[in-house]
């Protein structure tokens, strides 16, 4: 028997999730849906119930019109407001199969919806280029042809200069302005990230968290070990309280990426 997309998702609050949304995401659009992809940690098998945000990719036939964002507006409020599992901890980008190709920053605002449940027309920045690879080579297809049809391949060098554009645009301002890095969840967060950065900037691949956290381990010097480690243990609700530290490793991620 053929592998379904089922075989591979093992939550079943994800799968209750994702069956509801193969049923009205068609009619929502009315015609307009070429595909729909999960890609993120529940590809990969890094899925953290209670952690992970459920990542999907819409491809459509054109830019959506406001028309077309009012109705899944609606659609996705009425997803949240029935205790949908999950629906709380969706994003979904809306990408026409012009834009979705490769990666064009004169055409990266597109339509999505983000995870605290507001939905707008959203900017897909250096970020897409590495989610354009995962879609590409570890994306569930839930409807439609394989992403491989729908998305180029994505070099080891453009994932590296991706990463570093990530690194520019988004963390290295965060070495002066640390208000985000308050926050218990988004330290946590940053030393993950920083891992994966490592990762990809050595290896031009693109590796799940915990993958990235034990190849940190493993290649930087042990006095990272336990800040790693806290990061991959942290749920919410516990602090994580090792700003110092978290900076210390963001520099040394901006110096590896010729930032610094």
């Amino acid at each position: 028997m053929p592998e379904t997309w089922i075989d591979r998702i093992t939550h079943p609050s994800a799968i209750a999730l994702l069956k509801r949304l193969c049923l009205d995401l068609p009619q929502t659009l009315d015609g307009q849906l070429v595909g729909l992809y999960v890609h993120g940690s529940l590809a990969n098998g890094g899925f953290a119930p209670g952690r992970s945000d459920v990542d999907l990719l819409a491809a459509t036939q054109s830019e959506l019109t406001g028309s077309d964002c009012d109705r899944l507006i609606a659609m996705h409020r009425n997803h949240r407001e029935a205790g949908l599992p999950l629906a709380a901890h969706l994003e979904v980008s809306y990408i026409p199969v012009d834009a979705l190709r490769r990666h064009n920053p004169a055409n990266a605002v597109h339509p999505a919806l983000r995870v605290d449940g507001s939905f707008d027309r959203d900017g897909h920045g250096s970020d897409w280029i590495i989610q354009r690879w995962l879609v590409r080579e570890h994306g569930v297809t839930l409807l439609g042809p394989p992403p491989q049809q729908l998305i180029d391949p994505v070099s080891p060098d453009e994932l590296r200069q991706a990463s570093a554009g990530i690194l520019r645009e988004w963390w290295l301002p965060m070495l002066t302005d640390t208000a985000r890095l308050q926050d218990a969840e988004y330290q946590a967060y940053a030393v993950l990230t920083m891992c994966r950065s490592l990762y990809t900037l050595e290896q031009g691949a693109v590796a799940p968290k915990p993958q990235a956290a034990a190849h940190a381990q493993n290649t930087l010097d042990p006095r990272w070990a336990g800040l790693i480690d806290a990061a991959l243990a942290w749920r919410e609700g516990q602090p994580f309280d090792r700003l110092e530290e978290v900076l210390d490793l963001l520099h040394l991620t901006l110096t590896r990426a010729g930032l610094r």
